[in-house]
């Protein structure tokens, strides 16, 4: 069975596309930050804002991010994008995500993030942490 999924459809804006109407390489990986937050929100049931107070961490940092782009992506197109974590390790995680545009794959996007909490020796720094297997269970199917 797969992983959790999480699903959203947006508009592209002209904002986020260069003179010609197409959206510029860069505002996917904001796409592609969006959809994680938004799959970690989704899942554990916590506002972004509020997983320090729920599980002790700062944040998911983002180590390393790629992306295939395939089909151009439009002002005005109406992208459903899905992502998902496709492997936990003990510290960081992996993230895919598919955009599609009138039902065609456009783009595929992966990320690398890290569980981070504060550095106990020094709370000035943060460092990875292990993923909690109750976080682990709330990706995977019942």
């Amino acid at each position: 069975m797969a992983n959790f999924l999480h699903r959203r459809q947006f508009t592209v804006q002209w904002s986020q596309c260069d003179p010609a109407g197409l959206v510029f390489n860069s505002r996917f990986f904001e796409y592609f930050d969006w959809g994680t937050w938004m799959l970690f929100e989704a899942a554990l049931g916590v506002r972004p804002p509020d997983l320090a107070g729920a599980f002790g961490i700062v944040g998911l940092p983002l180590v390393d991010a790629g992306a295939r782009f395939i089909a151009p992506a439009r002002f005005g197109d109406i992208v459903e994008q899905t992502s998902q974590v496709s492997e936990f390790r003990r510290s960081s995680f992996d993230v895919e995500h598919r955009l599609t545009i009138r039902g065609e794959l456009a783009v595929e996007g992966r990320e690398t993030r890290v569980w981070a909490a504060r550095d106990p020796a020094d709370p000035a720094r943060i460092k990875a942490a292990p993923i909690p297997a109750e976080i682990i269970a709330r990706f995977r199917p019942a």
